[in-house]
């Protein structure tokens, strides 16, 4: 079993660098950009039915989608951006109705789409 898993995980690994690969050559070659509030980022990393909602989110939302895609916790965001940990869910909050995306995870995982570094 343990051979089975770790063929597994190694397979997963590989399929997730391939994947990266597929997207930083997507990114060399596209030059569209997306403006999510202040922030842009390529193209090729919005999926088509999130552009309009994205570029309707405010500045401060766009801001935590942004570090929650660096993979920032709440209470980091919060003290980076200067405001209460509580005013950061309210915002998380705003965001995943307007994405209708499926909770703190779908959120965390688009956010991470966008915003993460492929580097």
């Amino acid at each position: 079993m343990n051979t089975a898993m770790t063929a597994a995980q190694s397979n997963d690994t590989e399929e997730i660098r391939g994947l990266i690969e597929l997207l930083r050559r997507a990114e060399r070659s596209d030059k569209s950009l997306i403006s999510i509030g202040e922030f842009t980022v390529g193209g090729t990393r919005v999926p088509l039915s999130f552009i309009a909602p994205l570029q309707g989110l405010t500045r401060a939302e766009a801001a935590v989608v942004r570090f929650l895609g660096w993979g920032r916790s709440n209470a980091d965001i919060a003290t980076l951006l200067a405001i209460t940990e509580n005013t950061v869910r309210v915002h998380c909050n705003n965001v995943i109705r307007k994405l209708e995306v499926d909770g703190m995870r779908g959120l965390v995982s688009l956010a991470g789409l966008l915003f993460h570094p492929l580097e």
